[in-house]
């Protein structure tokens, strides 16, 4: 039998699963599955301890054997990153004893394999049209909205979903709307279709309801036949009251829509480049108080607890481990003060986590820090790099890491820089170290909605910036890191579907 545990922050295994025994087998083949909650934005350090059950407890299920009882043959840990990245979504790690060593006996082998469930992929795009709606206003028509909701187990309904408004019209036609299975269920989960008068207030007046199914939608659809509002028993003194509008499906499309992990085992890769400030404000390197004092006990400072933080997460997703890493607003070798010069001596790429941490404590020895505090040299090479790797390779999005403490000089070179690189496969992170007010850097992260201009007025094509300040998040729960990857995926997947770039078929052997 194998427990499955997942690793947590603090070192404690938590107990995610267990396989079912399989009797007198030393190439045992387990079909229990184990749900893991896949999230990219942390690492998560997967156990696994692999038991031989003693046969008088044969006849017990799994979840009730104590493990105390058991003799242990071995263990494995590997990181989920690690498995979702290969093409076969399959790992084979070797077994070792307690101690976390593989020892001189042979302890076998483990294969984990990972798949992501299918069902939750489904997308299905449905245009709905009235006819003959009761009007609800005295001086004009209606203003007619639809609200979808799923029924749940307790008898609720939950809203998923609503239209757009149609202004003065009682036949209205409302533009497409997507709803994924995560919403609806199944094809057979009850759905409440509700239609309103909207109304600026908010007290929207009814006009009437219907109850249908995924599945009896889609037969509207082929059928070519509506389906008649109703008013409930609770507005017409106990009786159930049908109306002459009626709901029409004008549009029924299913198609799968593909996930993230879906990209990745196909062989689309993140590819991880970082951008250090090196201006005057961070201090002396040489004083304990700098932002880049380099600590003799090992102590991490700011911009190596983000370089490696974030390294840690996106390093599984880039198959070479060749980083670019740059500095800006020093004063290089040549004497010259520079906004995108090379960490390393040796060129601009180094090689995995590792070698961004020894060319940045290099840098900091032998580069001035001086200023001021620009990022449109750093952004462009980095969209250059992205934009030139279009012409021979569409696999790879590339995220590039700027950490700063800094107010920024260039705000509107900046944001022409940003709205250029929108239309790239390219996300933007942004970590603040220290105390500097870091107002502009929430500009350029446009979670409030409004999307960044340029100069000439061009609005960019997507959000790729992410801003987060170090010392506020460091105060709650989650990570820097947490905070500043979570939107990644939507960034990576928001570019690929306006793109319409599809995975490549799949490997054999790998769920769709």
């Amino acid at each position: 039998m194998a427990v499955v545990y997942l690793k947590k922050r603090d070192g404690l295994l938590e107990e995610l699963g267990r396989t079912e025994v399989v009797l007198n087998s030393l190439d045992p083949a387990w079909i229990q599955k184990v749900s893991v909650s896949y999230q990219f934005e942390m690492v998560q350090i997967l156990v696994f301890h692999v038991y031989d059950v003693d046969t008088k407890y044969h006849d017990l299920p799994a979840k009730a054997l104590n493990l105390k009882d058991q003799e242990f043959l071995g263990e494995a840990t590997c990181v989920l990153s690690e498995i979702v990245t290969q093409r076969s979504q399959s790992l084979t790690i070797k077994l070792q004893n307690n101690h976390g060593q593989v020892g001189p006996r042979n302890l076998g082998t483990l294969t984990v394999h990972a798949e992501e469930p299918v069902a939750l992929k489904t997308v299905v795009d449905i245009t709905f049209r009235c006819t003959n709606l009761d009007n609800k206003d005295l001086f004009s028509k209606s203003d007619p909205f639809l609200r979808i909701s799923r029924i749940v187990e307790t008898g609720n309904s939950v809203p998923i979903c609503k239209t757009e408004v149609v202004n003065n019209n009682l036949n209205p036609i409302w533009r497409p709307i997507s709803l994924t299975m995560r919403q609806f269920g199944s094809k057979e989960n009850p759905l409440v279709i509700e239609c309103f008068d909207f109304d600026s207030s908010g007290s929207h007046q009814f006009m009437g309801k219907l109850q249908k199914s995924m599945a009896d939608l889609d037969k509207l659809h082929r059928d070519r036949t509506g389906a008649n509002f109703v008013s409930p028993a609770s507005l017409n003194r106990g009786r159930e009251k049908v109306l002459k509008g009626q709901l029409f499906v004008e549009q029924f499309n299913e198609k799968p829509q593909f996930s993230f992990l879906d990209y990745i085992v196909s062989g689309f890769e993140l590819n991880f480049m970082v951008a250090v400030d090196f201006t005057a404000s961070n201090g002396n390197p040489r004083s304990p108080d700098s932002l880049h004092y380099i600590d003799p006990s090992g102590r991490l400072n700011s911009y190596q607890q983000a370089i490696m933080e974030v390294g840690e997460v996106l390093q599984f997703y880039d198959s070479d481990r060749h980083f670019p890493a740059w500095g800006f607003g020093g004063r290089t070798f040549n004497g010259s003060v520079s906004h995108c010069f090379n960490l390393s001596p040796n060129g601009y790429e180094v090689e995995g986590v590792e070698g961004i941490m020894a060319a940045y404590s290099g840098a900091i020895h032998n580069v001035s820090l001086a200023g001021p505090t620009l990022f449109g040299q750093v952004i462009n090479k980095a969209a250059e790099i992205a934009g030139q790797s279009l012409s021979y390779n569409k696999n790879k999005y590339y995220v590039l890491l700027i950490i700063t403490d800094g107010v920024l000089t260039d705000l509107q070179e900046t944001k022409d820089a940003l709205v250029r690189a929108s239309d790239l496969p390219l996300s933007v992170l942004i970590v603040g170290v220290g105390g500097a007010d870091f107002k502009q850097m929430e500009i350029l992260d446009a979670d409030n909605g409004k999307r960044l201009e340029s100069s000439t007025g061009r609005m960019a094509t997507r959000d790729i910036v992410q801003f987060v300040p170090m010392q506020q998040v460091y105060g709650g729960q989650i990570s820097v890191v947490q905070a500043l990857l979570e939107e990644l995926p939507g960034q990576f997947l928001s570019y690929m579907r306006a793109r319409d770039i599809k995975p490549h078929s799949h490997a054999p052997g790998t769920s769709a």
